[in-house]
């Protein structure tokens, strides 16, 4: 069966109390990151691509972070100059942008 969108870009906006140890996106500019994204996604024509704003991812530390969907893929990112490289190489070229790349082990030990 086809996905309803082609690709689903979740990006954390998450907060935390300011000081918090594990730090949050929000403080590091996720929501102003994620609406350029946004907006630069429609400038490009990207159709059946949705981008949303989530709560929290769980790797605060390496944020701001986003996931693309349905392949799964974490980036985190710092600038417009890495949302611009990961919609247009990833979302129009399928091709992920191994410099922004998280791995699985990225991040806080998971609890089992």
């Amino acid at each position: 069966m086809k996905p309803y969108f082609d690709a689903h870009v979740f990006c954390c906006v998450n907060s935390r109390a300011a000081g918090h140890p594990r730090g949050c996106c929000q403080y590091k500019g996720a929501a102003l990151l994620r609406n350029y994204m946004k907006d630069r996604a429609q400038a490009l024509g990207l159709k059946n691509v949705r981008i949303n704003g989530a709560l929290c991812l769980d790797r605060c530390e390496l944020g701001p972070i986003l996931v693309i969907y349905p392949e799964g893929v974490w980036y985190t990112y710092r600038s417009k100059a890495d949302i611009d490289e990961i919609l247009e190489s990833h979302l129009v070229a399928g091709r992920p942008v191994a410099r922004l790349l998280l791995k699985p082990e990225d991040g806080p030990p998971r609890q089992t």
